[in-house]
């Protein structure tokens, strides 16, 4: 109509989102009571985790399987956001002015500043080609993760008031919010502009501020980069060997080191103190080789271990795991022997078949980190 009436296309792109089915997969009537009101929806969780759920649903091919479950965990985002601009104000982060991007000194600001770059790329070519779960997606690893719960943790000693780093921190952490701010207005804009307006004196509302143009090319130091993702990726693995074993989580044990090169004993030199207390280490020595009862823990350029003879009932841990493992056999099996039978799959609602595939995927999931767990028991014996 519109080329026969004025000879212009009306359109020159044409997104068309999913369609918006329940938990289960199933369309949403209202003969089958399982419709899911938009407005009762907002004023339950808000508008922004509703918008952000839908956003973060929304991959290219797949319907949505909305649920009140999952809006409930992307509210938790928001109030994640609001606590991280909580304890920026209570550290004196907030003095009424806007921050300037920072340059910073120490290597964890420096670290930080290049993440943030990074996910501005990334949401930047996700944008772009209208992924928008891409993009969301990548914004909650960022602000959940990377901010909230390793800069925001590890900053805590640099903004004491007797640390040199407490200015440098302050306003590395003022720009860091307000470009999580930013970045997410798109999707999340009502608690965005009420933290934006609240926290500093604003030239503009957030809703007409500058998108960032800044790339990692600009802003990632690759020393600081690399250091600090060894320390993450090795109080990661600590954590995950304590889980798997069982080691209380309040016991602090002694750890072992077999090899370390240069790069990994500066990382760990620099990032001792911090790395001792984020994963529970009582000190570090060094040895030829490890005693029996050790779990091994891999880091580039460095081999850890956790003598842990003594801490944890290697028998009693391995017949507790071999239960629920055996368990799990079980079920998996089931599930594969319906998936597998034909009949099954061509008489079951598709939303059956798409549950039970979900269910194994789970349950696979949970035994291979079961067998981690056994196999790094073995290593003990």
């Amino acid at each position: 109509m519109q080329y026969a009436t004025v000879g212009d296309r009306p359109f020159d792109t044409v997104y068309v989102h999913a369609l918006v089915r329940d938990e289960k997969g199933k369309k949403m009537s209202k003969s089958l009571g399982n419709v899911l009101d938009p407005l009762e929806l907002i004023d339950e969780y808000g508008a922004d985790a509703v918008r952000f759920t839908l956003t973060a649903m929304a991959a290219m091919g797949r319907d949505l399987r909305l649920s009140t479950q999952r809006i409930t965990g992307y509210r938790n985002f928001g109030t994640k956001l609001w606590n991280a601009h909580r304890f920026a104000e209570m550290n004196s982060v907030f003095t009424g002015e806007a921050h300037a991007m920072p340059t910073p000194t120490a290597t964890l600001n420096k670290w930080i500043i290049g993440e943030t770059a990074r996910v501005r790329e990334e949401v930047d070519a996700a944008l772009t080609n209208f992924r928008f779960n891409d993009a969301a997606n990548a914004l909650y690893a960022f602000v959940w993760g990377k901010v909230c719960d390793w800069y925001v943790e590890l900053s805590k000693p640099l903004l004491q008031e007797d640390a040199p780093e407490a200015e440098e921190t302050r306003q590395t952490l003022g720009w860091v919010l307000d470009q999580c701010l930013i970045l997410l207005h798109p999707i999340m804009p009502f608690i965005t502009e009420e933290l934006w307006e609240t926290t500093a004196k604003r030239e503009k509302m957030l809703v007409h501020a500058d998108w960032p143009a800044y790339t990692t090319a600009d802003l990632l130091d690759a020393d600081a980069d690399r250091e600090l993702n060894w320390v993450i990726g090795l109080i990661e693995s600590i954590r995950s060997a304590r889980t798997q074993m069982h080691v209380p989580a309040g016991l602090k044990v002694p750890m072992i080191v077999t090899e370390v090169d240069a790069a990994a004993q500066t990382a760990w030199d620099n990032n001792e103190a911090m790395i001792k207390r984020l994963a529970r280490v009582e000190s570090l020595d060094k040895a030829d080789g490890f005693p029996k009862g050790t779990v091994s823990i891999g880091a580039p350029g460095a081999t850890f271990g956790l003598p842990l003879a003594g801490l944890i009932d290697i028998g009693e841990e391995k017949a507790r795991l071999q239960k629920s493992l055996d368990k799990l056999n079980k079920e998996i099996g089931g599930l594969k022997g319906r998936l597998n039978n034909p009949k099954f799959r061509d008489s079951a609602p598709e939303d059956v078949v798409a549950e039970a595939e979900t269910n194994l995927a789970a349950r696979q999931e949970e035994a291979d980190q079961l067998q981690a767990a056994l196999a790094r028991l073995a290593e003990m014996e």
